[in-house]
């Protein structure tokens, strides 16, 4: 396994890269060594829907061991209050859309709108996590979708 995927699996998971960052370096990679990229793309997709898991774990049990820590408290409290207006955009949104709001957050491939955050509103106003995690798993989906389409477009055109 070559250096280049690893790293790609690396920001797959990771909290504000996710699949946005590694599906771009793994498609990539498939193109170098001739692998196809229809290979690729389900396994970086799986290996963010299953990141889903971990956060909610996380924050349903860890997280409150964590709270004792100083410096873990002050971090989550200032990141607290920076996402909060997220939250609060969130959360008038999913009053009306309901589960379409999450799938929709989750699926716009920015940063800061992936399955990390999509758990953390979703844990933080309490939805119910059946919902969620297929909300979120959709969302993610989509996301993958686009950047897929939108690195092989851009690979294409220049290349």
């Amino acid at each position: 396994m070559d250096l280049k995927f690893i790293y790609a699996l690396i920001l797959t998971v990771m909290p504000v890269t996710e699949l946005r960052v590694g599906l771009p370096i793994a498609i990539v990679y498939a193109i170098e060594n001739n692998i196809p990229i229809m290979l690729i793309f389900p396994l970086i997709v799986l290996l963010n829907i299953l990141v889903i898991f971990f956060v909610f774990y996380f924050l349903d049990h860890v997280h409150n061991i964590f709270m004792n820590l100083k410096f873990y408290r002050k971090f989550f409290e200032a990141y607290l209050k920076r996402f909060q207006k997220k939250v609060d955009m969130f959360e008038k949104r999913y009053e009306t859309l309901g589960f379409l709001a999450l799938v929709l957050f989750v699926a716009v491939p920015l940063p800061g709108t992936g399955a990390w955050t999509g758990c953390l509103a979703s844990w933080l106003l309490d939805l119910d996590r059946k919902k969620s995690i297929l909300a979120i798993s959709l969302g993610v989906l989509i996301a993958g979708i686009l950047v897929l389409l939108g690195t092989v477009g851009f690979i294409n055109l220049f290349f």
